[in-house]
């Protein structure tokens, strides 16, 4: 079967097998708190419902040997199994990277960029961290940006590209000015939050016009909490930090 093939529900079943297949090490090698979160963030960030994750994990349960009893009482259904005999004989570290093909949005910089930051030494640099950091927070904006009311009547426009200062701008129907959004994640209910520096100066000229949406608790249930002109209503501490420039050369 071709990776680039792969409808949005195979690739959902194929996150459902892996967690049932490798349970609690597979869960581990991601960089995910327990499996709430895997469901929250993987299926976020694939753009499905977290319990069609859930889901498709029970629906393999009853073929490996965990603690868990699944959708035993019926028999796994056609287009599962077919996921399941085409990748079963997939080792751990083998399916850790295919899930990443199928979920990282910018493949090959994202694995780039975890592979930088784990050769550098940072902790933080899991695959579960980055996805909680961009992919997932930013999907989640996306779906509930218009439940809120300041945001009605505004369409979106996505600048993660871009590096003005912030991940959306969000553009009026009407003659009013834009919004810029940053997106946050956050595994837990609270944490800390850093901002660049460029978004610490673009926040500061937007004032009222710059929000911080974060996303927070996505190993339990996700719920969100907008910040406006954080600049002036939040406390920001500045921290500098010494950096070794590396350079190599070589004779030409």
């Amino acid at each position: 079967m071709q990776m680039k093939k792969l409808t949005l529900r195979e690739k959902a079943i194929l996150a459902g097998l892996y967690l049932s297949k490798f349970d609690f090490e597979g869960l581990k090698l991601l960089g995910f708190s327990n499996f709430t979160e895997a469901f929250n963030v993987i299926g976020l960030s694939l753009g499905v419902q977290p319990a069609s994750v859930k889901n498709y994990r029970d629906e393999f349960d009853p073929l490996f040997p965990n603690e868990r009893k699944g959708w035993h009482k019926r028999t796994i259904r056609k287009y599962c199994k077919d996921i399941y005999d085409a990748f079963k004989p997939i080792n751990l570290v083998d399916f850790s990277q295919l899930l990443k093909d199928i979920i990282y949005r910018d493949h090959d910089l994202d694995v780039l960029m975890e592979e930088i930051a784990k050769s550098e030494g940072y902790e933080e640099s899991s695959f579960a961290k980055r996805l909680i950091t961009g992919q997932a927070a930013e999907q989640y904006f996306k779906d509930n940006f218009l439940t809120i009311d300041i945001f009605k009547g505004y369409n979106l426009e996505d600048t993660t590209k871009i590096g003005c200062g912030f991940d959306f701008n969000l553009v009026p129907e009407e003659k009013r000015h834009y919004f810029g959004i940053e997106v946050k994640g956050l595994s837990e209910q609270n944490g800390n939050i850093a901002l660049t520096n460029k978004e610490h100066t673009v926040a500061g000229l937007l004032k009222e016009r710059y929000f911080i949406f974060v996303v927070k608790n996505f190993k339990e249930k996700p719920f969100h909490k907008l910040y406006r002109n954080p600049i002036e209503k939040m406390s920001f501490k500045r921290i500098e930090n010494r950096i070794v420039q590396i350079s190599w050369n070589t004779a030409v």
